[in-house]
Formats: C-alpha cells, structure tokens, sequence
C-alpha cells in the first residue's frame, strides 16, 4: 500500500486538501483582507470531502476499481470547487480598490493533476495483474 506511487500521489492530494488552503489565501476582498478556506464555510467543507475521499481511495487499495471510481468522484469534487473559485473570481470587485486572486485558488487543479497521475499508476497496477492472471 505505501510503497506504490499513486499512495504518494493522493497524500499530496490529502495535504492539499485538509492543510493548504487554510495557511494560503485564496483570495482578498477590497478592503485587503485575505478570506481563507476556513472563513467560507463551503470551500471548507469541500476541501475537507476532498481529502476524505483521498483518504478513502488509500485505504482501498485492495480494490482496485473502486479506488479508480474514488478518484473519479474526487476529481468531479474538485472542478465543482474549480468553478466555485472561477464563479467567485469573476464576481470579485475590480473597481479602483483592486481585490486580488490568491494561490490558493490553483489547489483544485493541482489536486486534479495528482488526481490523474494516481489513476494512470491504478490503472499501471491493474493492467500488471491482469496480464499475469493471463499467464497462469
């Protein structure tokens, strides 16, 4: 379980699900205050299901298939955060008191990427096995 790469992969997406966005802001409004995860009651709670299901798909590791389909649903989470941030990038003011994008708006997408390459090594693993049941 720990010693294959896509365990690595989805405990980057863990980190940057439940730690990241409450150290990095992900945006500031116009008066200059910076508005993080945990001030936003549902960016929080979506950053938390994202690592639950990170978590989830570590911990079936004996099933294959169902960790892809975890994955998968991780990565749906993720856009719908991904389109939360845009919706609300896109409504952020931008009269003369500028308001400012944060880093943390790009963890959805980091997350998706990692999301991908931990499906692609599942899917590595799954084609390994299936070509040694072959052989028997």
């Amino acid at each position: 379980m720990i010693q294959r790469i896509q365990t690595v992969y989805l405990f980057v997406v863990i980190l940057m699900g439940a730690v990241v966005p409450f150290f990095v802001n992900l945006w500031s409004d116009a008066a200059g205050n910076e508005i993080y995860a945990e001030s936003e009651v549902l960016f929080s709670i979506s950053f938390y299901a994202t690592a639950v299901l990170a978590l989830l798909a570590i911990t079936r590791y004996k099933n294959r298939k169902n960790q892809f389909v975890l994955n998968r649903l991780n990565m749906i989470l993720n856009l719908f955060l991904l389109g939360f941030f845009v919706y609300r990038s896109l409504n952020l003011s931008g009269e003369m008191n500028i308001s400012e994008k944060g880093i943390g708006m790009l963890i959805p997408v980091f997350s998706i990427v990692f999301l991908v390459l931990a499906n692609r090594a599942i899917k590595k693993d799954e084609d390994l096995v299936k070509s040694v049941d072959r052989l028997r």
